[in-house]
């Protein structure tokens, strides 16, 4: 079932998603050649808890750590660790969720580690393009799958596929909440969107094969021919006079 949101409750909703944003900021700051994906991890959390928030990762289902950290061919979920050291060249996606007065914000971004190839370059504009494009045509009347559409069209006119086994969802007083947001699909199907939906779109884009595998840990997703993969999300509200980004100052 579909929650449509009051203007209220948008507003609670954005308060968790401007702290996910701003951790997102502060997150990047921190990184360079030489940290760890685990000293980034307790950089967040110490953030969040100081301000009165909650990480909402940290013990979903079992999830331990407050940020997902994936480095190069990791395309989701990646676990924070002491023995993930970045190093020039490498990507890393991060993506941080958090709780406010019981209402969930959900951010993700990839940032490049020191100087990285054109090719990693490439990737990370085309899949914030993608985010982007993706975000235009969540209005209202529209068709769910205009935003999934929108998304893979741009992101493989560009060369790159798509993940499949992952997508972006509603939001709210749950983090994951109908509908579901996949970043492929067919303009003019799904359901059709309404004032007061609240999603977290975030396409997550490969430089070879679309196909993922989950590691051991039950949770790293890689890519399953180990290529490049970046992540982008926001959380947005559909509004009477278009999409509003929660996540951006």
């Amino acid at each position: 079932m579909i929650i449509l949101k009051s203007l209220q409750e948008i507003e609670k909703i954005q308060k968790a998603c401007l702290i996910a944003a701003d951790i997102l900021e502060g997150v990047q700051e921190q990184i360079k050649p030489g940290v760890t994906t685990l000293f980034l991890d307790e950089f967040a959390e110490k953030v969040i808890l100081s301000i009165g928030a909650r990480p909402a990762f940290k013990g979903y289902r079992g999830y331990p750590r407050t940020l997902c950290t994936s480095v190069n061919e990791q395309v989701v979920h990646g676990i924070p660790s002491k023995d993930v050291v970045l190093k020039s060249g490498d990507i890393i996606s991060v993506d941080v969720g958090t709780i406010v007065e019981g209402f969930y914000g959900d951010a993700a971004r990839t940032f490049p580690v020191g100087t990285v190839t054109h090719e990693a370059e490439r990737l990370i504009r085309t899949t914030e393009e993608a985010l982007l494009r993706g975000i235009t045509a969540a209005r209202a009347e529209n068709r769910l799958y205009d935003i999934s559409s929108a998304i893979q069209g741009y992101a493989e006119s560009q060369g790159f596929s798509v993940v499949r086994e992952f997508v972006g969802h509603g939001i709210g007083r749950s983090l994951h909440e109908d509908p579901q947001v996949p970043n492929f699909g067919t303009k003019g199907q799904g359901p059709r969107l309404k004032e007061g939906m609240v999603l977290a779109i975030e396409p997550m884009i490969n430089a070879g094969s679309s196909v993922t595998v989950v590691k051991e840990d039950g949770w790293t997703a890689v890519t399953e021919d180990g290529s490049l993969s970046a992540h982008f999300e926001h959380t947005i509200a559909i509004m009477p006079d278009g999409p509003r980004i929660l996540t951006r100052r």
